[in-house]
């Protein structure tokens, strides 16, 4: 029985992003094992069945002993557990379980970039400090192997940049959703409520949702509401504080993380995600595949999900006024959100089920044996 390592640098993303993959692996024959950071997810990863190894990763620091020794323990995890392959996710996973395989001489190694981050989308002085540095690396970890991509953009950056070799940079549009789990949904009674659901991040736009809210509060009373939390681990985090001011005033409710998505889509008109850039945005192919209406930006990841004026509608980045106006015309025709929405389910279960992108990493996974 081939074992394969799904390593990520947070059990949530596993738990989240990765446990339909798990769940397709382990029944086609696959012993699969789930490596990350502990946290409040790895019970429930363990009680769906899979084996989960610990693996510490500070992943805001840049103190080389403590890198050096975060790498040593994957080397130490590979020596261990000699699996056939492993699948790397997120940054410091992919640079430092890459060395790790080499020096292992673990050949079978597969790593997703999952979107280009706060590394590359932030303007400020941390963020334009580490980024030759990120690149240097990546040029260093992906030099041999398969790299896969979320989106065409982010392929082409890292080609652009002589990150990654064309043969080996590979597509697979997302996670995809599991499209049996993620029904449509009625909309409920009374006043159009937005949704936005994400971390919440300065680089998911959030700022720009509050700006537009204003202009929604005074112009037509909507609800917006925001889902997720602050990620302390991520230096775009938003405060606890600020969100609570912003609720305060009155621009959104903050209903923090939620465990039932479904619930949650089911008491929304329409969502929202004016990001700077992503992989390709799971909330958005859940969003769809519930048959609700979409106002997200047009950049990479989020143009892969939504088709201008057919399941939901595109604005600039950074963009207040774009976003608010955009919101008004789908909350004023609840007939178009009908449309969009039925476009938008159509269009996740041909192109994002979970079963077809499954599928797909399995055959490059057999390609890499």
């Amino acid at each position: 029985m081939p074992k394969i390592l799904l390593i990520a640098n947070t059990d949530w993303y596993l738990y989240r992003f990765r446990l339909s993959l798990a769940r397709y692996l382990q029944a086609h024959g696959m012993d699969v094992v789930l490596v990350s950071p502990s946290g409040q997810y790895v019970s429930s990863i363990q009680a769906e069945g899979f084996r989960w190894l610990n693996w510490e990763i500070g992943r805001q620091s840049v103190n080389p002993l403590g890198e050096i020794a975060a790498t040593l323990n994957l080397v130490r995890l590979f020596r261990q557990e000699k699996p056939d392959l492993v699948h790397l996710h997120t940054i410091k996973p992919v640079l430092y379980g890459s060395l790790a395989a080499r020096l292992t001489h673990t050949s079978g190694v597969i790593r997703s970039v999952t979107g280009r981050g706060y590394v590359f989308l932030g303007t400020d002085l941390r963020a334009r400090w580490l980024r030759p540095l990120v690149k240097g690396l990546y040029r260093f970890a992906l030099r041999s192997g398969t790299t896969l991509f979320e989106n065409e953009t982010d392929r082409q950056y890292f080609l652009d940049e002589n990150l990654a070799a064309p043969e080996q940079a590979l597509l697979i549009e997302g996670v995809g959703v599991d499209t049996d789990f993620y029904q449509p949904l009625p909309e409920p009674d009374g006043p159009p409520i937005v949704l936005m659901a994400s971390r919440m991040l300065w680089d998911k736009g959030v700022d720009t949702l509050i700006e537009a809210a204003r202009f929604l509060k005074t112009e037509r009373g909507t609800r917006v509401i925001l889902v997720g939390e602050p990620d302390p681990g991520n230096p775009a985090s938003i405060e606890v504080q600020t969100l609570r001011r912003w609720a305060e005033e009155g621009l959104i409710d903050w209903w923090g993380w939620q465990t039932d998505m479904r619930a949650v889509f089911a008491a929304c008109h329409i969502v929202t995600l004016p990001s700077l850039g992503e992989g390709l945005p799971t909330v958005l192919l859940e969003a769809a595949a519930c048959g609700r209406s979409i106002v997200t930006t047009d950049v990479s990841g989020c143009r892969e999900v939504v088709r201008d004026g057919i399941n939901g509608l595109l604005v600039p980045p950074r963009n207040p006024s774009a976003l608010a106006k955009a919101l008004m015309k789908l909350i004023d025709d609840p007939a178009l959100r009908g449309k969009m929405g039925a476009n938008g389910r159509k269009f996740a279960v041909e192109r994002f089920d979970v079963k077809h992108i499954s599928e797909q990493t399995l055959e490059i996974y057999r390609n890499i044996g």
